[in-house]
């Protein structure tokens, strides 16, 4: 052996691929990735582990059963992987009536029973065009005369060589589509990747480019060593069925489809030979060989096309990341992200959510917000979201699985109409407070000034300064956090409300008497701040929670200090929890009279003092 051979032997790779949409597949010995370029230009990588069973791991020890074992996993895997490159490319199309029922009533993927319905359909036409359609043009060709002789070698050489003619027509014919010419281009950019590496140099395009778009154990040249040995199996198995065919005399359509059904057993032996013999020349890159190689890689001339750069870009990340797999088995297994239509993103995160406790209502709220459509319609909205959309919600999906509230993740909610910011500055606004909200506004009188105590986000002075605007009212808004006056501000700007802020604890820098004083102040017990939901409490501010022991210390500096803030016939409006109205009201003797209000949920939530 040359010194040549043996550093083209050294440098061999066991890493084979596949071509897919708009994609290549490569295969190692522990895993197999797949690069696709999506839509948006990006380049997206699947990895998978192999996971064979021991039974398989033996048969692929076993020779000409290792062949048949790796031409059927081929088979399964590849028509898996060429239906999820379709997904990322955004080619699965928008889900029909029929699908949508068969998902509903049914609870059958139609996608899936139509993948396993067309690999099916696949092989049967494989069958039908390269087994049964040579054997039927032979035998009319050998009933014509009598120069040949039925199921003779003669015989089994005319079928090969139709067989090999109906291939090249087939080839040429899906060759017209464009989708498939530019398959055939990928086909060629991984067998370029593959003998970059395998010569030693850089795996960069540059370096592809200039190398072989042939190769040795191209799955073409495969098939046409299928044809090959068929020949010599079927012309040994004619001659046996043909002595034992005579015996019986048969028809003739008995006989051939008898013929036809032996074939169709060998089959497996013939993938099996043809893989060993494929191995055997791979092996070598002796000249004595050539001619054999020869045919194969005549046709892989059909089956592959010069690539692009950017093509050879997927091939050589799909060889890298199986590279990566192979050496680090630590190393996690990874997702595409696939196009998806709002309707099927929607339904998945709200199972999601609904998995790990955390209501549906979130899932939808967070689609809706972020792909503008209405929360109504995410139920029948089939508008295709491309792999960054779906990225930037996976993303916003993960935060809220971590405990994140849905509306910091968000950025903003909506109160009483108006787009208010939060983030952990803040508390979230509930709805019973838009409530409150009201209670002031309808209060609220020409030339009123209102002051609103423990601020927060704003949002009640933004909601009264906006809504009573025409009644010439003056807004006051304190907070005792400066982060907190800082997010507030933001909001009146960003609304246009005129209010005043004033950093202060309660009334300790509040100047001046106001008609109305409206507070939403810290009413939790301390005792069962532990207590409150994960989102609240690690992430929510707790100062704007602690409401002292009793949860009330809030509404005792209220009673002894806001009386002095009030013009005579002056109004407070307070917002308390569960079981706290009644004690409040007893809080509020110094006041003229007390009012007690319920929410939309029947608690009584909120009390209102006159002095």
């Amino acid at each position: 052996m040359s010194n040549k051979e043996k550093t083209q032997k050294q440098t061999r790779t066991y890493i084979g691929g596949q071509a897919v949409l708009e994609g290549v597949m490569m295969r190692g010995k522990t895993a197999y990735a797949t690069a696709v370029r999506d839509p948006e230009g990006n380049i997206q990588i699947e990895s998978r582990r192999l996971n064979l069973s021991k039974g398989m791991k033996r048969a692929a020890k076993i020779p000409v059963v290792r062949g048949v074992v790796n031409f059927v996993a081929s088979l399964v895997t590849g028509s898996k992987i060429l239906m999820r490159s379709a997904e990322v490319y955004g080619d699965e199309g928008e889900p029909g009536k029929f699908e949508k029922w068969c998902e509903k009533k049914l609870h059958i993927n139609l996608m899936s029973a139509v993948t396993v319905f067309a690999t099916v359909l696949g092989v049967l036409l494989a069958v039908g065009l390269f087994v049964f359609l040579p054997m039927l043009l032979a035998d009319l060709l050998v009933r014509s005369g009598t120069w040949l002789r039925q199921y003779s070698i003669g015989y089994n050489l005319i079928q090969g060589g139709l067989r090999l003619v109906i291939f090249i027509l087939y080839i040429v014919a899906i060759t017209a589509m464009k989708d498939i010419r530019r398959v055939f281009m990928y086909h060629g950019a991984e067998h370029k990747t593959i003998t970059c590496f395998e010569k030693g140099m850089p795996l960069t395009p540059e370096n592809a480019k200039t190398c072989s778009r042939i190769h040795d154990r191209c799955g073409t040249t495969f098939l046409f060593l299928v044809m090959a040995v068929s020949i010599v199996v079927f012309s040994i198995v004619n001659w046996v069925c043909d002595a034992y065919l005579d015996i019986f005399t048969y028809g003739n359509v008995v006989n051939f489809l008898i013929q036809f059904s032996v074939k169709i057993l060998f089959l497996p032996l013939v993938a099996g030979l043809s893989y060993e013999v494929l191995k055997l020349l791979a092996k070598s890159q002796s000249k004595i060989l050539q001619p054999i190689k020869a045919p194969g890689f005549a046709l892989q001339k059909l089956t592959t096309r010069e690539p692009s750069e950017d093509m050879l870009e997927v091939a050589i990340a799909a060889f890298k990341k199986v590279q990566e797999m192979d050496e680090n088995a630590a190393l996690p297994e990874q997702d595409f992200v696939v196009s998806k239509s709002v309707r099927k993103y929607t339904e998945e995160l709200k199972a999601l959510f609904a998995s790990k406790e955390i209501d549906e209502s979130d899932a939808e709220w967070l689609v809706s917000v972020k792909t503008g459509v209405e929360r109504s319609r995410l139920a029948e909205e089939d508008k295709l979201l491309v792999p960054s959309e779906v990225r930037a919600l996976d993303a916003l999906a993960a935060e809220r699985l971590s405990g994140k509230p849905l509306w910091y993740i968000l950025g903003d909610t909506e109160f009483y109409g108006y787009k208010i910011k939060v983030d952990e500055r803040v508390l979230i606004s509930r709805p019973e407070t838009e409530q409150l909200a009201e209670l002031v506004i309808k209060t609220a009188e020409e030339g009123d000034k209102i002051l609103d105590l423990c601020t927060g986000s704003g949002c009640i002075a933004v909601a009264v300064a906006k809504q009573a605007a025409d009644k010439n009212i003056a807004v006051t808004a304190s907070d005792i956090s400066a982060s907190a006056l800082e997010l507030a501000a933001e909001n009146a700007k960003a609304n246009g409300a005129d209010i005043k802020f004033i950093e202060s604890d309660l009334f300790a820098k509040v100047r001046g008497k106001f008609n109305i004083i409206v507070c939403n102040p810290p009413y939790i017990r301390r005792g069962d701040l532990s207590g409150l939901q994960r989102e609240v409490r690690e992430h929510e501010p707790l100062s704007a929670l602690d409401g002292g022991d009793d949860g009330l210390d809030f509404y005792r500096r209220l009673a002894a200090e806001a009386p002095k803030h009030l013009v005579r016939g002056g109004t407070l409006l307070v917002e308390c929890g569960i079981g706290q109205a009644q004690d409040i009201v007893r809080l509020f003797q110094k006041f003229d009279y007390t009012m007690v209000s319920r929410d939309l949920e029947g608690v009584e939530r909120f009390v209102r003092a006159v002095n």
